[in-house]
């Protein structure tokens, strides 16, 4: 794991942890998982999975992804033709 992605899961795990104390950190680790309907065993649980789930806990299910969000186009074909190149920002 990189530094900065140890960094980031920390700064995410950290509050979301604090609001559960009574549960120990293989509790809450199960518990992410299962919020994100992880299925596998933990040991598989990866730090992207756990990394989205923080970022994403709570917010509308409706919602966009963030990171998808800025390659958002209203139609179809503005977007084929940016993705080809024939539109250029």
């Amino acid at each position: 794991m990189k530094c900065h992605r140890l960094d980031e899961l920390i700064s995410l795990l950290q509050p979301a942890w604090r609001q559960e104390p009574d549960l120990n950190l293989m509790q809450f680790l199960q518990k992410m998982a299962d919020e994100a309907g992880f299925t596998q065993p933990l040991t598989e649980l990866t730090d992207d999975v756990l990394i989205y789930h923080l970022k994403l806990r709570g917010t509308d299910k409706t919602e966009q992804i963030p990171g998808l969000k800025k390659d958002y186009e209203e139609d179809f074909k503005t977007a084929l033709l940016r993705a080809r190149g024939v539109i250029k920002d």
